[in-house]
């Protein structure tokens, strides 16, 4: 359960509150906005013009929609990543030699973020897009990133996101939890078994600095293709490699 918070600037947080609620039904009405937000259609109408003005929606008839704007503003940030400039050519490499989809991720606001993301020769279609946030919880990128946070930051992204499943498979117990990131330091890699998509498996590698936990990649895939000593053995040691060589390049960027 997310935290409630009072925002200095109600009006700037409807705004993003509404941006937010067009993004995830992938188009919404006036109407549907103000049933959703139980507020003056004469607000509501306000606020979706001020965003339509300034290029953050587009409309198309009645349908409000996200503008590709946000795009444009995600692109600089990522191309300005340090993490994306060392790691873009690893990313790639590793799917081009599992076939897979290879990933990488990054934290904001205790949320992971896909950085990158790309398809390897037998990859199938994923959910998965970049600027896509889930729980860190629920990915072996994000378990990965929690296992190397120290305690006092892994207890506020779980007290402000909490542990809420998605698939049957998805750890929602803390214990439970902190048992598998001691596993994923241990081995130094994490797992998903059909913890975020039924029927997908996926292995992941923290990228560590001198002072902090930069980002995580990971190599996900149906689980048919993911077992034995592929799931054990070959995909894991693939993944330690490229994160290796991605903390290394950081060192020298």
């Amino acid at each position: 359960m997310h935290a409630e918070r009072d925002p200095p600037i109600k009006s700037t947080a409807t705004s993003l509150d509404i941006v937010e609620a067009v993004h995830a039904a992938g188009g919404v009405t006036l109407g549907e906005l103000v049933d959703r937000f139980e507020m003056p259609r004469s607000t509501v109408h306000d606020h979706l013009k001020t965003l339509t003005d300034a290029g953050y929606l587009v409309k198309e008839g009645r349908m409000f929609h996200v503008s590709v704007r946000f795009l444009n503003l995600g692109g600089r940030a990522r191309a300005d990543s340090t993490l994306f400039e060392v790691a873009d050519s690893e990313v790639t490499q590793l799917a081009d030699d599992t076939g897979e989809h290879a990933n990488l991720m990054v934290e904001e606001n205790g949320r992971g973020v896909f950085l990158y993301k790309v398809k390897g020769s037998q990859s199938v279609t994923l959910d998965t897009y970049e600027g896509k946030e889930v729980d860190l919880h629920t990915t072996a990128m994000g378990k990965a990133i929690l296992a190397e946070m120290d305690r006092e930051r892994r207890d506020e992204v779980i007290a402000e996101h909490g542990l809420e499943p998605v698939t049957p498979k998805t750890i929602t117990d803390r214990e439970t939890l902190e048992d598998d990131l001691d596993r994923i330091r241990e081995r130094g890699y994490a797992i998903d078994n059909e913890e975020r998509l039924e029927g997908i498996r996926c292995v992941a590698a923290a990228i560590t600095t001198d002072e902090r936990v930069a980002g995580a990649v990971s190599v996900s895939a149906p689980k048919r293709r993911m077992n034995g000593d592929r799931f054990d053995e070959e995909i894991p040691s693939e993944v330690l490699s490229t994160a290796n060589i991605i903390e290394v390049n950081i060192q020298h960027a």
